[in-house]
């Protein structure tokens, strides 16, 4: 992780992972179960604590932290996320009926080619795009952001519409992620 994109201790961010290539695979229900399956072990294992967070079809936003006595940082916390998802992810493409499968598979295995760190497949872009949440009127734009983006996307015509989301949790009703409230 760059310099710019920096995860300092007892800090909240605003984070966007984006799938290469902006591959739209959360398309299909059984990716987003992974991606949120994932994002609960995070929580219940790790000490990630969500606040805000949306699932779109090729990236996820979230604003998060880790719990004060967690034995993890954030940044490990997303490393791990993100290794755990791409193998998982891949596993699936390559063992169930996706049409897009060998068109993916070639996207991924392309996007790792060149990088010694990367056995087979790369699925993530680099980097989090971490944003230090500095203020209530940041943290309320990002949240905003955040919540609107089905809405704009035209997936549904009220935030807390969409599934994938915590917009449901933060007008009254219960989603797919605990998340903590600011």
């Amino acid at each position: 992780m760059g310099i710019k994109n920096k995860i300092n201790e007892g800090c909240i961010y605003f984070l966007t992972l984006t799938v290469v290539d902006w591959v739209d695979i959360f398309t299909r229900p059984v990716y987003k179960r992974i991606i949120i399956e994932s994002i609960k072990y995070c929580q219940d294992v790790k000490g990630l604590e969500v606040y805000v967070w949306c699932l779109m079809s090729n990236h996820i936003h979230l604003i998060a932290g880790v719990k004060e006595d967690s034995k993890c940082n954030l940044s490990d916390v997303l490393r791990d996320f993100k290794k755990f998802t791409n193998k998982r992810i891949i596993a699936e493409i390559e063992s169930c009926t996706e049409s897009r499968r060998k068109w993916m598979l070639n996207q991924f295995e392309f996007a790792g080619r060149y990088n010694p760190k990367i056995k087979d497949f790369k699925f993530w872009q680099d980097g989090n795009e971490a944003k230090e949440i500095i203020s209530p009127e940041f943290l309320h734009q990002k949240m905003d952001y955040i919540h609107m983006n089905p809405v704009i996307a035209e997936i549904v015509s009220e935030p807390h519409h969409y599934l994938h989301s915590s917009a449901i949790d933060y007008s009254g009703g219960k989603g797919l992620i605990d998340v903590v409230f600011v």
